[in-house]
């Protein structure tokens, strides 16, 4: 790997999501490559979560933030095919989501498209509370703190929590 896009990643392995600072741009899935550019310099790849998604702005100056800090010169790209899937988040990732209290989301079907156009019937799977594992929870709102998430409830231990819908 050149040394210059290795300094990159190193310079962005700790920015985190800011709605979620818990887990990191790169755990997320939305820190996408870093890569040498044709003119000899560095293009830095950012997918976000949906296409709306109200923190890309934020997490683009992070990470031009991040990279001068560490002197390096590197053009920031929102790339928005192939759209990001919660597939793209690493294990240790979902366990941080899980540990500050956000039910991480399930693996994505095969074959399962992130366009939808009818609604599908209810998931028989169950969504384990993030607090205390039990698996008697219930869809409290479709959408969460972010439209990224849907708000739950535990019957068990009573507590709301968010569920990273998959997509």
């Amino acid at each position: 790997m050149n040394a210059n896009v290795e300094a990159a990643w190193a310079a962005l392995e700790e920015l985190t999501d800011p709605e979620i600072p818990v887990i990191s741009l790169r755990e997320l899935g939305i820190l996408r490559d870093v890569r040498p550019a044709a003119d000899g310099g560095l293009e830095v790849v950012i997918t976000p979560t949906y296409s709306g998604c109200p923190a890309m702005g934020q997490i683009e100056d992070d990470v031009r933030a991040a990279l001068h800090h560490a002197g390096i010169a590197a053009r920031v790209f929102t790339q928005l095919s192939p759209a990001w899937t919660t597939d793209w988040m690493s294990d240790a990732g979902k366990e941080k989501l899980r540990a500050y209290g956000i039910a991480p989301p399930h693996r994505t079907p095969p074959g399962s498209s992130v366009v939808r156009f009818i609604s599908k019937p209810a998931s028989a799977e169950t969504v384990p509370c993030p607090h205390c594992g039990s698996g008697h929870t219930v869809e409290s709102s479709h959408f969460g703190s972010t439209a990224c998430k849907a708000l739950y409830k535990c019957l068990d231990c009573q507590e709301p929590f968010d569920y990273f819908k998959p997509y």
